[in-house]
Formats: C-alpha cells, sequence, structure tokens
C-alpha cells in the first residue's frame, strides 16, 4: 500500500463540545480541507437540545454517511471542552458523538484532548455566591 492511499482512507473528527452546542468537523489528515461539518442546530428544533447526546448522535450519523462517501474508513477524534477560563470538562455531546461514529462504521483511531489550556493570561471570571 502506498502512502498515498494510506493518507485518503484516515481523517480527523474534530469534536468541540460545550455545555450549549456540539459541533463536528472532519478534516483530512492535514486539517486543511473540510469533508463534512454539523452543529447540535442542524439537528434539534429547540436551542436547549442542541448539547444533547441525542443530537450529538443524529449529527454523527449525517457526518458519518458522508465521510464514507468520500472514501474515508478512519478518523482520528480531537475533542474540545470550551477551555480558556471556562470549563475544561467537554459536554455531554463528546462521548456519544464517537460512540455514533463508531457505530455508523467509521474505525476510530486516536482520541485526543485538545481543549486550550491558559498558561495565565487573562484573568478569570469573578466567583459567583449563592
Amino acid at each position: 500500500m502506498s502512502a498515498d492511499e494510506q493518507e485518503s482512507k484516515w481523517g480527523i473528527a474534530h469534536v468541540h463540545a460545550s455545555f450549549n452546542n456540539t459541533l463536528i468537523t472532519i478534516t483530512d489528515q492535514t486539517g486543511a480541507e473540510t469533508i463534512a461539518k454539523s452543529s447540535g442546530g442542524t439537528v434539534v428544533k429547540q436551542n436547549r437540545d442542541e448539547a444533547s447526546p441525542y443530537a450529538a448522535m443524529q449529527m454523527a450519523e449525517v457526518v458519518a454517511e458522508e465521510v464514507l462517501a468520500a472514501g474515508i474508513e478512519g478518523v482520528h477524534v480531537r475533542v474540545r471542552g470550551p477551555g480558556g477560563n471556562d470549563n475544561k470538562s467537554p459536554g455531554p455531546g463528546a462521548q456519544a458523538t464517537i460512540r455514533a461514529l463508531a457505530r455508523a462504521g467509521l474505525e476510530i483511531g486516536r482520541i485526543e484532548d485538545v481543549t486550550p489550556i491558559p498558561h495565565d493570561g487573562t484573568r478569570a471570571p469573578k466567583n459567583s455566591r449563592l
């Protein structure tokens, strides 16, 4: 198998899972060319459901169809939470997305956390007391 064949069959699934929405973007291995993308708002009607695991599963199924049609057999997953001064943990859609991508027939390679972590940037928001 040549290097070209190896490169064409794998992609990168960028999953941005916040607590308000989930975004899935699948690119080629360089990350330069977007093959498929979807967000919570494209599959559910209510704004409150955009970050739900159900919405993430629906999005992953739609995206997986496009990606398989493009000839990509497997994806490396990059999960990103809100990050920065916000919450570092990814939202509820992250796990559901990975599970749905695997169930849709895509091979899952590496799963990587790429949440941005500040190296003493801006000041954190003040503590809200109840």
